[in-house]
């Protein structure tokens, strides 16, 4: 029995993918802080909660192991731009010392899950692959292509080291997040029967369902080393590459009553469309789920109330809720207690 671990194990894709990995026969180390509990991930003989930074791993953490899915990341843009430095940190630099641990500790292969959004902005016409040249124009961007480069130098015929550049998630998932394109304008028909949809809706970009990108990683697990050992993936599918208008159409079209859509905001200048080929060759895989099937999904959820909106189903507005009453409660401590010392 293979040991796979997994940081960011209590996340969005990481609360979908350890289930999946224990389901498949691994045993599952799952490293992360759990500043969204630990309570989306059930208790299974073959699994182990380590609750921890990345930042501060060392090599006994590897020990044992024979794969790493390095998940952890600041999640998505605003959080980055709200926390840069820490970004930089966790999504570059202990991404990069966790690859050359697992590495020395005898690790065989090392997956890193990235993001599509290194594309940044591509002009309307232009269709970018693996090889097309990045255009990073966030920190969170910024910081995934850093970490790419830094683990694939590591790669070696003892050493299997591979990237995923996934496209925008959505889906339900165990620790929900409503601060993804689809799941966002989900919540808002939802609640208040509007999809918002940024100007102009033009703007070209890719998804995935998170069960579908957690297969891909359990696919790579097994992958032939020859195939995909120093290699770049982009995960997605041409079906799934939309202009944020047309999704917002879809994701209208798949509520039972009536949901208008609604500008608002400024214009998003992130566009960029995306080739899968590369993927869909190499694994023989090809997504089996839909943008519209993820919208009912969630509605199914939302709908039997299974998932709320609160603080913890976005991203920074929790980051910043903790780093709140951190600061709080370090102000207010004495003796090491509030009231009960």
């Amino acid at each position: 029995m293979e040991t796979v671990l997994v940081t960011g194990a209590g996340g969005y894709i990481g609360s979908v993918l350890v289930p999946k990995l224990l389901r498949q026969g691994y045993r599952v180390k799952a490293i992360d802080r759990f500043f969204f509990g630990a309570d989306t991930l059930a208790e299974h003989p073959n699994l182990t909660l380590v609750r921890e930074d990345t930042r501060r791993l060392t090599l006994e953490f590897f020990e044992g192991v024979d794969a790493v899915i390095d998940l952890v990341a600041i999640s998505n843009d605003p959080s980055g731009e709200c926390f840069v430095e820490e970004t930089y940190q966790i999504n570059y630099l202990s991404r990069v010392n966790t690859a050359k641990l697992a590495k020395l500790a005898g690790a065989k292969r090392y997956i890193l899950p990235s993001s599509c959004s290194l594309y940044g902005y591509q002009e309307q016409e232009v269709i970018v692959d693996e090889r097309s040249p990045t255009n990073p124009l966030t920190t969170y961007a910024k910081a995934n292509e850093m970490a790419e480069r830094g683990v694939l130098e590591l790669a070696d015929w003892g050493y299997t080291v591979i990237i995923l550049r996934q496209a925008t998630v959505y889906g339900y998932s165990p620790r929900m997040r409503f601060d993804l394109a689809v799941n966002s304008m989900t919540i808002e028909a939802w609640e208040n029967g509007i999809v918002p949809l940024n100007r102009d809706g033009r703007q070209w970009r890719p998804f995935i369902h998170v069960q579908d990108t957690s297969d891909v990683m359990c696919l790579m697990l097994k992958a032939d080393q020859e195939s995909v050992n120093g290699e770049i993936f982009n995960v997605g599918s041409e079906a799934n590459n939309y202009q944020l208008g047309r999704l917002a159409t879809e994701v209208a079209s798949a509520f039972p009553g009536e949901v208008q859509i609604q500008w608002v905001g400024d214009a998003d200048f992130r566009s960029y469309r995306v080739n899968c080929d590369k993927i869909s060759s190499v694994l023989n895989w090809s997504p089996s789920r839909t943008v519209t099937e993820g919208v009912r999904e969630i509605y199914d959820a939302l709908f039997t109330g299974k998932i709320v909106r609160n603080a913890q189903t976005i991203t920074l507005k929790w980051y910043q809720e903790l780093s709140k009453w951190h600061r709080i409660i370090k102000d207010i401590e004495l003796h090491g207690g509030i009231l009960r010392l």
